[in-house]
């Protein structure tokens, strides 16, 4: 059998055939009962017709070799016509010595038709049988008793011509459905199973995106769905080659860098003992930062090739964390940067501080470039990057705000996207993935924040962390 038979489509074609063969079975049986009460009543036209005339010759006798060419052409054994209440014998030869079956034409039913007509042809032959109906519209009645052999036999003649025309009629329905769904269906079928094979076998070259017919059918809408998936996993596919492209990159300067760094950290710890006053005071600041970078370049691997590590979250206050940040920024007072902190001493966040560090420096650090590169603002104005916070019941909402000139429109379409997500040319957009990636990991949410004014606003809202029936019988 051909290949292409053994696929949907040639299942198909076949299924056809079943059920057209089917419907005509359910045909058969009603086709087979008109043509059994046709042959029957052409019998008893043929003899009363007969049986007209021989009765017209009464009461003359009819000759023995008359009756036997009568019976002849008629097909029957024993000629009788009922008249005015009486039946009269008009001619018979070898009369059988009883009758197996008797039908009344004019009182058959249709159900009845079809059951004598199945049993005729499954166990008929050699039985005898006795028909009788009226002629015409007279009231006269005529009968006849014959074998069923020449009824049986052309029953079987007429189930092969019908088998012969139904198998004729399925195959013919068939090919035409076969062609009309092989055209309509299975060939777009196979152009998206080919099509998903291909990109399959390379995923990252454009040309073997599937290219989805103009007709607006379903499967062109399917086929328009998966160029569009293709492209997006395409798409998806080469930020994570950029990400272990970056990790190999960063893999080879890290260890260097942490060589350098604890060198730093080394000297840094003996300016504690500097008598000078500003060194003493620049110290400790000096101190966290580099602790703060060591600690980087042994997670800095950590978004391209693994999550994050668990928030280790403690309760810790707010504001000194924000001080932090701004004295890591550094602003340089020529720049005209106003950095308004407005956030309570009492505001305390259940977070991991070096976690929620990242996230605050790098969106002000964001900040705080936008506003470099910003035209001076109007007259009386000054370039802000403020940061509040309040707590609302078990949450602590952080607002990042600048009235500098605003994401662009790509930047917001790919937010928190990395590689597609950067606010400013040459930029990676991965702060903002993993500020995303660790405030996820709080709980919590971060979104940008529509304004009626300039400038770009982040919120960021963490939740504490539920008490333990435990935890809270402990402190009870």
């Amino acid at each position: 059998m051909p290949r292409r038979f053994r696929g949907l489509s040639g299942r198909l074609l076949w299924l056809t055939v079943i059920f057209v063969m089917f419907a005509e079975v359910l045909i058969f049986v009603p086709s087979m009962s008109v043509m059994r009460m046709t042959w029957l009543r052409d019998r008893l036209d043929t003899a009363a017709a007969a049986g007209i005339v021989i009765d017209g010759l009464q009461p003359a006798e009819l000759p023995r070799a008359v009756q036997d060419d009568t019976l002849l052409a008629t097909g029957t054994k024993v000629l009788a016509l009922r008249k005015d209440g009486t039946s009269r014998l008009l001619a018979a030869i070898d009369v059988p010595p009883q009758v197996d079956q008797t039908f009344d034409l004019a009182h058959e039913t249709a159900l009845g038709s079809m059951r004598n007509a199945l049993d005729t042809l499954v166990f008929g032959g050699g039985r005898v049988m006795r028909v009788f109906g009226p002629i015409g519209e007279t009231d006269m009645v005529i009968e006849l008793v014959m074998t069923d052999d020449a009824l049986r036999k052309a029953m079987l003649s007429f189930s092969k011509l019908m088998f012969g025309i139904s198998l004729l009629i399925s195959l013919v329905t068939a090919f035409m459905i076969y062609v009309a769904i092989n055209k309509m269906m299975i060939g777009p079928i196979r152009r998206l199973t080919h099509g998903m094979q291909s990109f399959s076998e390379r995923p990252e070259d454009p040309d073997r995106i599937f290219r989805p017919g103009t007709a607006r059918g379903e499967l062109e809408v399917a086929g328009q769905h998966l160029a569009s998936m293709q492209t997006e996993l395409q798409r998806t596919l080469k930020q994570k080659k950029n990400l272990a492209d970056l990790g190999l990159a960063v893999s080879k300067i890290n260890h260097d860098m942490r060589n350098i760094l604890a060198s730093a950290q080394l000297m840094s710890d003996r300016l504690v003992d500097v008598e000078d006053p500003m060194v003493r005071s620049f110290a400790p600041k000096l101190l966290r930062t580099i602790d703060r970078a060591v600690g980087y370049t042994n997670e800095v691997l950590a978004y391209g090739q693994a999550e994050e590590a668990a928030p280790k979250r403690r309760r810790l206050r707010l504001s000194d964390l924000c001080q932090d940040v701004r004295d890591i920024l550094a602003l340089d007072p020529e720049a005209g940067i106003e950095f308004v902190e407005q956030v309570g001493e009492d505001i305390e966040i259940d977070a991991d501080g070096e976690q929620l560090f990242r996230v605050i420096h790098n969106l002000c650090r964001n900040a705080v470039q936008a506003l470099v590169q910003a035209q001076a603002p109007e007259e009386g104005a000054a370039k802000r990057l403020s940061v509040a916070a309040q707590r609302v019941g078990s949450v602590v909402s952080i607002t990042i705000d600048d009235n500098g000139p605003g994401m662009p429109r790509k930047a917001r379409e790919n937010l928190f996207t990395a590689f597609r997500g950067s606010a400013r040319s040459g930029g990676t957009g991965l702060g903002l993935a993993i500020a995303r990636e660790l405030i996820l990991a709080h709980g919590g949410t971060i979104a940008l924040v529509e304004k009626p004014g300039p400038g770009t606003q982040f919120r960021i809202e963490i939740p504490d962390r539920p008490v333990s029936l435990e935890d809270y019988r402990a402190r009870a």
